[in-house]
């Protein structure tokens, strides 16, 4: 049961920036059995933008052979059996980066997390990247504060649990990361999966590997073990190992 893949970061052509995940991204696409997916692209932690989706729109759509649909939930917020209906008859749900937290709250509010907890069992695939990594995770280290004053430090949020662990996504790509995710470790049991960009953990029936677009991209298995803290660079391998091995200490 379950299909996600959990991407730290990377472009996908927002502003004219390079794309950098497409490997990732072919992959997502491979796991839904279909060439032509229904794509359903939740930007809810960017705000709901339009300039988002639009992005989201061309590359995954356009670029990579999607069927693409938007699920906006913060304005003119949808009924709950459409928002159940988008979700369900998705092959694959993408949710966007940004505002963590406040992606959270409006799922909960809203029965989203519900929704996605039933794709999750009828093997949708489900993805995203930063914040759309931190969200199928039991927690997540999230810079949420930050967009309201750029001085905030991370915090520790909590995501749907589908996988039993901390996600922390762009980790040598922002300078903070490293530092807040090792004294967090300290408080949490269990273990963490930090995330560069350009990395993702891809969980297929209880068994997972790691996948990159770009050969120095890494994930890393984090906890700590009679007091010692541990960062283990989890090999990236072909074929899956079960998942209980990479979350236990």
């Amino acid at each position: 049961m379950g299909k996600i893949v959990a991407i730290g970061g990377g472009e996908i052509g927002y502003k004219g920036r390079p794309v950098e995940t497409t490997g990732i991204d072919r992959e997502i696409i491979r796991l839904s059995g279909t060439s032509k997916p229904k794509f359903l692209f939740v930007p809810t932690a960017g705000s709901d933008s339009e300039a988002y989706y639009e992005v989201v729109k061309n590359y995954f759509g356009t670029s990579l052979g999607c069927k693409v649909d938007v699920l906006y939930l913060l304005v003119n917020t949808p009924p709950k059996k459409e928002i159940e209906d988008k979700i369900l008859s998705s092959d694959i749900i993408y949710v966007g980066g940004g505002n963590t937290l406040k992606m959270m709250i409006a799922w909960r509010k809203l029965g989203v997390d519900s929704a996605l907890a039933e794709a999750y069992r009828r093997n949708t695939v489900l993805s995203g990247l930063s914040a759309g990594a931190i969200c199928w995770f039991k927690y997540g280290s999230s810079d949420s504060r930050k967009f309201a004053n750029s001085d905030a430090g991370l915090i520790k949020i909590s995501g749907l649990n589908f996988i039993n662990a901390l996600c922390c996504p762009h980790y040598h790509t922002e300078e903070d990361r490293r530092p807040h995710l090792k004294d967090l470790m300290r408080k949490t049991s269990g273990v963490a999966i930090a995330l560069d960009n350009c990395c993702a953990i891809e969980i297929l029936d209880g068994k997972y590997r790691i996948i990159t677009s770009k050969s120095d991209a890494n994930a890393y298995k984090v906890y700590y073990k009679k007091g010692e803290f541990n960062e283990e660079v989890i090999e990236k391998k072909s074929g899956f190992s079960p998942i209980e091995t990479l979350l236990s200490k």
